[in-house]
């Protein structure tokens, strides 16, 4: 589905009027217009169950500007309406009270979707994100998760702080997966091999102990005090990452549907 909402022909419109997390993020961003409001709560949370920002996420996450892509990998940062029209995560913003009027006007008119998205949108409050994107660019710096949590730390600001905590709670080796994803993501020539690698990671990735421990913790016990293993940044290895990033055999290997024929 993320996919085919990617290569889709006809202009697609996405609402993000609440919380648009995870499964909402991958239908949410391959759409040709994308809607945020002032109840938007945008967010990649995986690597606080112990996975990664799948759907698409090492595609668009990586190509966010100073960082914040693997911020938000990393923390599962929460974003505000302002803040995804400011990234252009969204390409419009429109007041949630403007939203029945701009559905109707869709609906009625779907070929001119253009003009009555550029009719109700509005200007969106000072993002948020901005303030804090020289100290996300500086401190997310390395693809190393020992270096992030480093600079975090030595920074000693309570923002600082606070997200060194929020990423002491995540998997550990739900970061570092994230942080190659995002790394290798920025390198894919294309969205299918994207979904190709993410598919294959994906596969391996909820056989994990993290996987199910977080999926535990957080969603059925609802504790939220998942016990990672490894337990520690330092002892996820590299052989361990590729391990899970091995291509899959071409007989098992995720292939794209055709893409749909244009229609007039």
């Amino acid at each position: 589905l993320n996919h085919l909402l990617f290569t889709y022909p006809k202009p697609t419109v996405a609402i993000m009027d609440g919380i648009t997390m995870g499964g909402g993020v991958g239908i949410s961003l391959p759409c040709t217009y994308r809607i945020a409001t002032e109840n938007t709560r945008f967010a990649m949370p995986e690597t606080s169950i112990g996975l990664f920002p799948d759907v698409g996420g090492g595609w668009y996450l990586s190509r966010l500007p100073g960082r914040v892509g693997q911020y938000m990998a990393l923390t599962g940062a929460r974003l505000g309406g302002a803040d995804c029209r400011y990234l252009n995560l969204a390409t419009h913003y429109v007041e949630q009270s403007g939203l029945a009027d701009l559905v109707e006007r869709v609906m009625k008119a779907p070929a001119r979707a253009q003009g009555a998205l550029g009719a109700a949108a509005t200007s969106p409050p000072e993002p948020k994100i901005e303030g804090i994107l020289p100290q996300v660019t500086k401190l997310f710096a390395s693809d190393r998760l020992e270096d992030v949590l480093a600079a975090l730390e030595a920074d000693e600001s309570d923002w600082a702080l606070n997200e060194l905590a929020a990423l002491k709670s995540k998997s550990p080796l739900s970061c570092k997966v994230s942080l190659r994803l995002l790394a290798e993501g920025a390198e894919r020539a294309s969205f299918a091999d994207e979904m190709g690698a993410e598919y294959a990671l994906a596969g391996r990735v909820v056989r994990t102990h993290d996987f199910r421990e977080g999926v535990r913790a957080v969603l059925i016990d609802k504790t939220g005090e998942p016990r990672w293993d490894p337990p520690t940044p330092e002892e996820v290895t590299d052989e361990m990452l590729d391990v899970l990033f091995a291509p899959l055999p071409a007989s098992e290997a995720w292939t794209p549907y055709p893409e749909p024929e244009t229609v007039e």
